[in-house]
């Protein structure tokens, strides 16, 4: 059996390539949620897996110690194999802001995704449009930077 691999990379320490039974390795935590799909109208699942946050953070995001806040401009890009992308920003995450986990799911319903891979699981979205399946790219990008807009000419 071919277990599928998530590979994180980006503003790391330490880039890896994870899969499920390398997820089971960190606190496992578990959720119940229920999500409107607008295809298939309400759905109820328990996840179970690692915090997004604690995998992460075991990879070394290079905040810079010097900035205040540094970790608010980080964001985190993932990508399933069907396809499907989502951008969530560190402080969706991190427990210091968000009170709710955001899962990297190894199982729903009891069922292990070996195969499959993790599934992103936001327990706060009321839409499952964000529980993306078959996580296989996990980037972390600290270059984004605020500009200020330029002032319009006044004539």
């Amino acid at each position: 059996m071919t277990l599928a691999e998530v590979a994180l990379t980006g503003d790391l320490a330490r880039p890896a390539r994870l899969t499920v039974p390398d997820l089971l390795g960190w606190p496992q935590h578990q959720v119940k949620v229920a999500f409107e799909c607008a295809t298939s109208g309400i759905q109820h699942h328990t996840f179970a897996g690692p915090r997004l946050y604690d995998v992460l953070a075991e990879a070394g995001p290079r905040f810079d110690p010097a900035r205040r806040k540094d970790r608010l401009r980080f964001l985190i890009a993932l990508a399933g194999t069907d396809g499907h992308h989502v951008l969530l920003s560190w402080a969706e995450i991190d427990p210091d802001f968000a009170h709710a986990p955001v899962l990297l799911a190894v199982s729903i319903d009891d069922t292990a995704l070996d195969r499959a891979g993790p599934q992103l699981v936001l327990p706060q979205d009321r839409c499952g449009a964000r529980h993306i399946s078959g996580i296989n790219a996990i980037r972390v990008d600290g270059a984004y930077r605020y500009r200020q807009p330029e002032a319009a000419a006044t004539a």
